[in-house]
């Protein structure tokens, strides 16, 4: 039993052996035809041309997906540890949708929800350089989120008292700016570079202010971009990791002298 379960686990979760490799391109294969199939249901066209053939092919689809979920949960030491993982989740919620619209009303609104097995392709590019990339920007986006969170709450400041200030400015005299939090969503769109044009001030003065709002636009732009970018390169440094899959857990990322998974303890 348990050297069937690590046979499992090898072709499921490792990317470096023959049939790991084949595993994951069927993997991507379907997953690649499941979106083209959610895009093209949406047509009104294609769907009233072929809409039970469509469904069908869902069907297959979802099934050959859930066979797949029941055997990672198979395959891994730690069950719990996968299914409340983000991929365990994404793995659910892309397959569950498709089960319970024939017994819940409405429920084929979730079909929406299916769009997340695209997700699941992050998986299937697990080799190395790959892998190596995306958690080097993962760590630097978590070590940059206080630095990006006081950031945005100085914007957030400044976007409240430019909406409050010009309220008072122009909502006498122009009628787009008729309460505080309209005019703060005349400020985001504004300060972002957005710029809608839906809502514009009139005054002299509001069109000064807002010439101001636009400049502080693009150091709104520029301040999270140099943040993230120095986090990027402290974390590259002396950066190594491998594609070993944890077989209690089933996550990837650990350092290439590492004996035990750092997410779970399992030993690798």
């Amino acid at each position: 039993m348990n050297q069937m379960r690590s046979r499992i686990h090898e072709i499921i979760f490792e990317a470096d052996t023959p049939l790991g490799r084949m595993f994951d391109i069927g993997l991507l294969i379907l997953i690649l035809i499941s979106v083209v199939e959610l895009m093209l249901a949406s047509v009104k066209e294609v769907h009233a041309a072929f809409g039970f053939e469509l469904i069908i092919l869902d069907w297959i689809i979802t099934t050959l997906f859930a066979i797949e979920y029941i055997l990672r949960i198979y395959a891994v030491r730690k069950p719990w540890k996968y299914i409340f993982s983000f991929y365990g989740l994404v793995d659910l919620l892309a397959i569950l949708p498709t089960f319970i619209s024939p017994f819940i009303t409405g429920a084929n609104v979730l079909g929406n929800v299916r769009i997340l097995r695209l997700f699941r392709v992050f998986r299937v590019l697990k080799l190395a350089p790959y892998l190596i990339e995306s958690t080097i920007l993962v760590t630097a986006m978590r070590k940059s989120m206080r630095k990006i969170s006081v950031f945005l709450g100085m914007v957030l400041i400044i976007v409240v008292m430019v909406g409050s200030l010009m309220y008072f400015i122009e909502g006498q005299s122009n009628e787009k700016f008729s309460s505080i939090p309209r005019s703060m969503y005349w400020a985001i769109v504004t300060v972002t570079t957005v710029g809608y044009g839906d809502i514009t001030p009139e005054s002299p003065i509001g069109q000064f202010f807002s010439a101001l709002l636009m400049i502080l636009g693009y150091g709104v732009l520029a301040v999270p971009t140099g943040i993230v970018s120095v986090e990027m390169k402290n974390a590259q440094d002396g950066f190594s990791i491998n594609t070993v899959s944890c077989e209690s857990c089933g996550r990837e990322g650990h350092s290439d002298d590492a004996n035990y998974c750092k997410f779970c303890g399992g030993a690798l």
